[in-house]
């Protein structure tokens, strides 16, 4: 008997998916991140991993879901966030275009999950699955009150969770946390009701934005917000070294995420030092080059006096504040290091 004969489906998926297997889990568990500084990895979409030199690891917006996976889905329901704002009926073909870069099933420590709003791509049942079952009990969930109500409905046990709104203060080990106002105008139209002539009054019980004060310095995370002129009250209220912005290629009759300019308007705003756009590497139908950004940004720099540069990340990436702010583009890392510390099993070298 070959070995194609043992292989099946489930196999197949058990030994191909997740892609990156334990490897990041790994990498950030073996990260001793040096005094004064702070280490984040790009978990894809908005999902932020943190960690502090006292080893505090917080979770934001991790997913590990997908979108479409057949090609003739039924059409949007009734008040879908999409079919809200555009008036459009179709199923979008919005399929996930990055891998997943952690088996969430994998993760031993993690000291507390954070949503910054309750659409499916920043919150995740299969997260909260893992947390409750591998990790310590007293990790709690930290978001607005609908995604708490969220994990609530998924079977989160209510005294696990802790509802949050802008202006609130929360320290988790030796990162505090800011909470802020969410400017997320696609959260704010979600709703299962008319919206025709109502305005609406609930965004800070749908979506918050974070700023992470941590010894190594400020990390402002922003969720889904779109751009807004309060990003500068934002800017002179607190010091922000990084800020990200969900950046996206806007299909026509949508707004949904920040454009390239947005992108640097907001970073000026915020008076930040590195700004880093993120959500537009998730979704097929909205993915975007970030090098725009960049182009832009040296376009516009000199004349405008930015204090600012972009960076562009890359998923499952690790960046560290202050290490890398110098850094314009992340790179994998790309191996062979030991390289001929052995003899190589060639025939001559001139072969090399």
């Amino acid at each position: 008997m070959g070995i194609v004969d043992k292989i099946t489906r489930e196999s197949w998926i058990l030994g191909a998916f997740p892609e990156w297997g334990k490897w990041l889990v790994e990498e950030i568990e073996a990260e001793k991140v040096q005094p004064n500084t702070i280490a984040m990895w790009w978990i894809g979409c908005t999902g932020i991993w943190l960690k502090s030199e006292q080893g505090c690891n917080i979770a934001t917006d991790l997913w590990f879901g997908n979108g479409k996976q057949t090609f003739d889905p039924p059409p949007m329901k009734k008040y879908h966030q999409m079919r809200n704002m555009t008036g459009g009926v179709m199923n979008q073909p919005n399929r996930r275009a990055n891998p997943i870069v952690i088996d969430p099933f994998a993760i031993r420590e993690v000291d507390a999950v954070l949503s910054t709003h309750y659409h499916r791509d920043h919150i995740c049942p299969n997260m909260a699955a893992a947390v409750l079952q591998n990790c310590s009990e007293d990790v709690p969930f930290i978001g607005p009150q609908r995604s708490v109500d969220t994990w609530i409905e998924w079977g989160v046990p209510a005294e696990r969770c802790k509802v949050v709104k802008p202006g609130d203060v929360v320290k988790i080990k030796d990162i505090e946390i800011v909470v802020l106002d969410s400017f997320d105008r696609t959260c704010l139209v979600t709703d299962e009701k008319e919206l025709d002539g109502i305005c609406p009054t609930d965004m800070d019980e749908k979506a918050v934005n974070f700023l992470f004060k941590t010894s190594g310095g400020n990390i402002y995370h922003s969720g889904d917000s779109h751009m807004s002129t309060y990003y500068a009250k934002h800017g002179k209220d607190h010091k922000i070294d990084v800020a990200f912005g969900s950046y996206g290629e806007n299909p026509i009759g949508n707004q949904d995420k920040m454009t390239s300019i947005d992108i640097l308007r907001m970073a000026e705003a915020l008076q930040c030092e590195v700004v880093i756009p993120i959500h537009h590497d998730v979704w097929t139908n909205f993915k975007a080059d970030p090098k725009e950004i960049e182009m832009l940004w040296k376009y516009k720099k000199d004349q405008l006096s930015y204090k600012f540069h972009p960076f562009l990340w890359e998923v499952g990436g690790k960046f560290t504040y202050p290490t890398d702010k110098g850094k314009l583009r992340y790179q994998y890392r790309r191996g062979f290091e030991d390289c001929f510390d052995e003899p190589a099993n060639v025939p001559f070298r001139s072969i090399l």
